[in-house]
């Protein structure tokens, strides 16, 4: 019988996998390995090397470049659509070429936890395996993270806060009734498009890797700086992955 195990990673950093993800990937019979543009070689080798450290042999690392998501017209759904059936086939034809039996433990790793704004399980889907064949190991997520590496609570006493995405904040504003938003997903810095003098923000990039970056302060003050250091460090990585916690004082 074949098995899928997503494992989250965190946010990279060794020091996040848990001891169950460690178990999942040691008895993994083959790991995937996505591979994306040259300008994110970067992100493939951070996989590499914990899968490395947790002594993955190259033999049973399957490597795959991942498709582009076409990103013309106004059709966003069904280009996401498009773009997990490809990602699905890509995965099929891995498992076709090495395990052509039909049968094993696979692994993928991914980034932060694979129920939080994550589509491997929606992409899973379309393997036509049943539940049972389908495993999520939970991983440290980057919100976890942020708010570690700023020393903040997540959410004030009794209070709720939102998770949302780059692309909601900037289609339909700050939500009613809260005061606490941690936005994801947001490579357009939705952040510059709010002008009330009394958001504080939190922000932070390469969450846990030795280039952790953390800025901090009244949002009217600072966005500028945070976008100026977005695009730098971009420049000089090749890609950038952040988030950050908006908060009405």
């Amino acid at each position: 019988m074949l098995e899928l195990f997503l494992i989250g990673i965190g946010t990279g950093n060794p020091d996040h996998i848990t001891r169950q993800a460690e178990k999942a990937i040691g008895q993994a019979d083959l790991v995937l390995l996505p591979h994306k543009e040259d300008s994110k070689a970067e992100l493939a080798q951070v996989r590499l090397t914990l899968l490395q450290s947790l002594g993955v042999q190259e033999q049973r690392i399957a490597h795959f470049d991942m498709p582009v998501r076409r990103q013309q017209g106004d059709d966003y759904d069904q280009q996401v659509d498009e773009w997990h059936d490809a990602i699905a086939q890509r995965w099929n034809e891995c498992l076709q070429a090495h395990l052509p039996a039909g049968s094993g433990r696979v692994a993928l790793l991914v980034w932060g936890d694979p129920a939080l704004y994550d589509s491997t399980l929606r992409i899973a889907s379309r393997l036509g395996l049943n539940k049972a064949q389908i495993h999520v190991v939970p991983g440290i997520t980057s919100m976890q993270v942020l708010c570690s590496a700023h020393g903040i609570a997540l959410n004030e006493i009794g209070a709720p806060f939102l998770v949302t995405t780059g692309r909601q904040l900037r289609e339909s504003g700050w939500p009613q009734g809260i005061n606490t938003l941690v936005v994801m997903l947001d490579g357009q810095a939705s952040y510059e498009q709010l002008t009330e003098p009394d958001i504080d923000i939190f922000w932070g990039a390469y969450l846990g890797m030795p280039q952790q970056i953390l800025m901090q302060g009244r949002l009217a003050e600072i966005k500028g700086s945070i976008s100026a250091k977005r695009q730098q460090s971009r420049q000089l990585h090749g890609w950038i992955m952040d988030i950050y916690l908006l908060r009405r004082s």
